[in-house]
């Protein structure tokens, strides 16, 4: 199977994206009992775009920045050093108690002490991200897009940004561009609003080409009950995932391509990683295997932005998976969040377990 880009596009990839930066001890160590820590630019939209912008693929992220922020200028330079093209307004902080890029706090875990995360996300300026703050018929029409890649951490993020997602998705529909929807469901970003956002995310996927999603995304979000929750320690039911999957394309019959991880978690550095797609037709499973972990933040972004590359570089969907898998042990080998490869050659090298030194 292969899915027909639309051609003669300036990006490959577009991503809206809330940026922000993520603050972590060194060496593995928990953030109570850390005295230095280090800092580096994140999204979850960008970790996935950072596949194709690494390996030479046009990317654009459209984003809002507060003005004359230090952190927006960091972002700013970290987006230019990973190939991609940024736009966005920028806002004015509006005193001290105004607005500000997101700060993720994490301890990456060690051995038998698991990861922990803390979102701080109080005025944070990617909630007011807005469709009247970019020329939809520029970037799509004139400019051109191929495939433009939505997370559920931006649709939930407020109700400007679920309908920002929503008419950035007509928009790229109505322009021939392909969609991806990684649902990516956040339990804290939806309590209250769990009406407003099953509608909106609803009609998000009913227009997508590609889904992503786990247990609970599918099960609590797109009401799909062919899962029944799962430990991350246990052993993967594949026959359940694939029952799951299997519901998503009947709801979602425009979907031509729905996917989903499979992770078992032996401790914070050993994990066994798989992954489950169906393509048209054709189911394609890579069953878990053990890989090294530094840190698991981003894994599953890196999988994400290995499929979509495979799929923008024309391959066969055989390889759409096992790109995929490939990228996504790629980024938990980094001590960012996204994956930053070398070159197809390494991935392809992570997917034959060919860790020999090349000279």
């Amino acid at each position: 199977m292969k899915l027909e880009l639309k051609q003669n596009c300036k990006y490959a990839l577009l991503v809206p994206s809330s940026m922000g930066v993520r603050i972590s001890p060194p060496a593995g160590q928990p953030v109570y009992a850390g005295g230095t820590f280090v800092m580096q630019v994140t999204s979850a939209e960008t970790n996935v775009a950072s596949v194709a912008s690494y390996l030479g693929q046009p990317v654009k992220v459209l984003t809002a920045f507060v003005e004359g922020s230090p952190i927006a200028q960091i972002i700013k330079d970290n987006l230019r050093s990973r190939g991609m093209d940024y736009e966005g307004p920028e806002i004015p902080q509006g005193g001290p108690w105004g607005y500000r890029h997101q700060f993720n706090i994490a301890d990456s875990g060690y051995g038998s002490r698991g990861p922990r995360v803390w979102n701080d996300r109080a005025g944070e300026v990617g909630r007011t991200l807005n469709v009247k703050d970019f020329d939809l018929d520029r970037i799509f029409a004139r400019e051109g897009v191929q495939m433009m890649h939505l997370s559920g951490l931006i649709g939930a993020l407020s109700p400007d940004t679920g309908k920002f997602c929503l008419e950035l998705a007509r928009a790229a529909k109505k322009h021939g561009t392909r969609i991806s929807f990684d649902l990516n469901y956040r339990e804290s970003l939806w309590k209250g609003r769990e009406s407003e956002l099953s509608a909106v995310f609803s009609e998000i996927a009913g227009l997508a080409d590609i889904l992503v999603g786990g247990h609970e995304d599918f099960r609590q979000r797109l009401g799909v009950t062919g899962l029944a929750p799962v430990a991350e320690g246990q052993q993967t039911d594949i026959a359940s995932f694939r029952e799951m999957i299997r519901q998503v394309k009947q709801t979602y019959p425009a979907a031509r391509v729905v996917a989903t991880t499979l992770r078992e978690v032996v401790d914070a550095n050993r994990h066994r990683w798989g992954a489950l797609m169906a393509a048209g037709g054709d189911w394609y499973v890579v069953e878990p295997r053990e890989i090294t972990v530094l840190d698991r933040i981003g894994g599953g972004d890196g999988f994400v932005g290995g499929l979509l590359y495979a799929i923008l570089k024309g391959w066969e969907s055989a390889k759409w998976i096992q790109f995929g898998w490939a990228t996504g042990a790629l980024a938990t080998t980094f001590l960012t969040d996204y994956a930053q490869p070398a070159d197809e050659d390494q991935i392809w090298s992570i997917w034959q377990g060919n860790a020999r030194v090349q000279r």
